[in-house]
């Protein structure tokens, strides 16, 4: 009877950590299994005046599975992800804005009052994000998404 029920509460345990493990990395996989569409977004005709301008670095080298890559542009009245945007997937990315440059960790974001333009609608691809009226451009140098991939915005030429 004894070694029934320590088998039985071996059986249990195994199958309660074989299925943390296996939620825990259907997580993880399924943004690659099943990627979402590419994001195809256009500019409309008075969002046309660029002031800044950026390029997505990988902000933790070490790490290979948080990163992103591309341009991004900033107009009076939007933020635009150029067409070669691109970052790793991962849950819950938001598009922010932030009053400073130089943001590498989180740490350097902690105390700061950012701006959220909304959550990350594709992986990959252009893609738009109003700013909302009343945000004064000319105190945010930097967009960045959920720090994984910063990008310095340098102003426009003009």
């Amino acid at each position: 009877m004894r070694g029934l029920r320590r088998g039985f509460r071996i059986f249990l345990v195994g199958g309660v950590l074989g299925t943390v493990f296996g939620v825990a990395l259907g997580f993880f996989l399924f943004p690659f299994v099943f990627p979402p569409p590419v994001a195809g977004e256009q500019l409309s005709d008075w969002d046309r005046s660029r002031v800044a301008a950026g390029t997505f670095i990988h902000a933790n080298p070490s790490d290979p599975v948080h990163w992103g890559r591309g341009r991004v542009s900033v107009y009076e009245r939007a933020v635009f992800l150029e067409s070669d945007f691109e970052v790793g997937p991962g849950p819950a990315f938001h598009v922010l804005l932030a009053p400073k440059a130089g943001i590498r960790t989180s740490s350097d974001v902690k105390d700061l009052m950012y701006v959220d333009l909304g959550g990350l609608r594709a992986f990959k691809g252009s893609q738009r994000y109003a700013i909302p009226a009343g945000v004064n451009l000319k105190d945010y140098r930097e967009r960045f998404s959920v720090l994984i991939s910063p990008a310095d915005l340098s102003p426009a030429q003009r």
